[in-house]
């Protein structure tokens, strides 16, 4: 294992902090002689399960690598935004959004496609492998060609910097409330099949462009955005399998929940041929959700302020019309039951029991797309 610093201050920056990165087995972007897997947690800095499965995986793969069962590289940040985790409210930690600038620090990545299809063309050609090979090179060009203008960027940057030209990209992160459910671009739902069987996943949301340029679709979209572009002319396969895993809700830390999701992602790796792992592909659990479209997902928002009570639990079935919770007008005593109106899983909810008026307190995963616009911030 090798352990890199990078420094994420610049000469005249606020904060002074640096990121750290585990690397394990043979670089294969040099080679190529097997896949580059990129893992990283607590993008959000203060969502804590994924840093705690982080831990049990890096235990596991020093183990493999020592084996020589790493076909490949794997790189694990576990702490992804040193910069979130120095930030505070009144004593309560705040790494969704960067103090400086507002912006979510899942939000606003290069989306390097736009510079590839003029950088890339009359280049590709009719060899599938060259034509991933050529396009990577140039995406790693266009993240190295980034000149950040804040601290939060040179952060994305960094992050981006090691995961643009890796085969699998996982992103681990958690909701307020929530059962395990997955983000992935519309093209990789077969390939995400395995690991959401393998995670328990209750909802596999799949989008081609969630707007607002999240980190992972910064990994994947651009292939397929480059394959539209040259509408077929040339052979360019989704090579990024990447993918947001949401690890539950905030407060769901334990070692047996870290050691459950650790599995199941080296598993998984196992599967892709990544990891070399007896019996990893064997006796895989049944899916306990089809893949739908992240435009079906329905949020249910509240009409007043008041004491929310839950009538349904997480990872429930719901029917178009079902009750999803009672919110109280705690002074009049007024009742409002608050429903979906599409059929599907109820799979997140808000963490607080006394909300205002417009606040999102549930998600409900539906089946047929209705949304538009930036499906991530609705």
């Amino acid at each position: 294992m090798q352990v890199q610093q990078h420094p994420i201050s610049t000469a005249h920056a606020s904060i002074t902090c640096q990121l750290s990165s585990f690397h394990f087995g043979a670089a294969a972007a040099n080679s190529r002689s097997g896949k580059k897997v990129y893992i990283q947690a607590a993008l959000h800095a203060d969502e804590v399960p994924g840093m705690l499965v982080s831990q049990c995986l890096r235990r596991e793969l020093l183990a493999l690598e020592a084996a020589g069962k790493i076909h490949g590289e794997v790189i694990l940040v576990p702490a992804a935004n040193p910069i979130g985790l120095a930030q505070a409210i009144h004593g309560a930690p705040f790494g969704r959004f960067d103090l400086t600038t507002g912006i979510n620090f899942n939000r606003a990545y290069r989306h390097v496609a736009d510079e590839l299809k003029t950088t890339l063309d009359g280049k590709l050609g009719q060899d599938a492998q060259a034509n991933v090979a050529l396009i990577r090179q140039h995406a790693r060009d266009a993240v190295a060609a980034w000149r950040p203008s804040t601290d939060a960027e040179t952060l994305k940057k960094t992050l981006l910097g090691m995961a643009i030209d890796a085969d699998i990209v996982l992103d681990l992160h958690c909701d307020n409330e929530a059962a395990l459910h997955i983000y992935t671009g519309t093209p990789l739902a077969a390939q995400i099949a395995p690991l959401s069987a393998l995670l328990g996943a209750r909802a596999v949301l799949l989008e081609l462009a969630a707007g607002e340029e999240p980190f992972d679709e910064a990994c994947s979209r651009l292939w397929w955005d480059l394959d539209a572009h040259f509408q077929g002319r040339y052979p360019i396969p989704a090579a990024c399998l990447s993918t947001t895993v949401e690890l539950r809700g905030e407060v769901e830390v334990s070692y047996a929940l870290a050691e459950r999701d650790a599995t199941a992602l080296l598993r998984f790796l196992a599967i892709e041929g990544v990891l070399e792992i007896a019996g990893a592909g064997d006796d895989l659990p049944a899916p306990q959700c089809q893949p739908t479209p992240l435009a079906g997902v329905e949020p249910i928002l509240a009409p007043h302020h008041g004491v929310l009570v839950y009538l349904r639990e997480m990872g429930e079935v719901l029917a178009a019309g079902d009750a999803l919770a009672d919110l109280i007008d705690p002074v009049s005593g007024e009742t409002t039951t608050l429903r979906c109106s599409v059929a599907g899983v109820f799979f997140a909810r808000s963490a607080h029991r006394h909300v205002l008026r417009g606040m999102n307190v549930g998600k409900v995963a539906g089946a047929i797309a209705f949304r538009g616009g930036s499906l991530l911030s609705q």
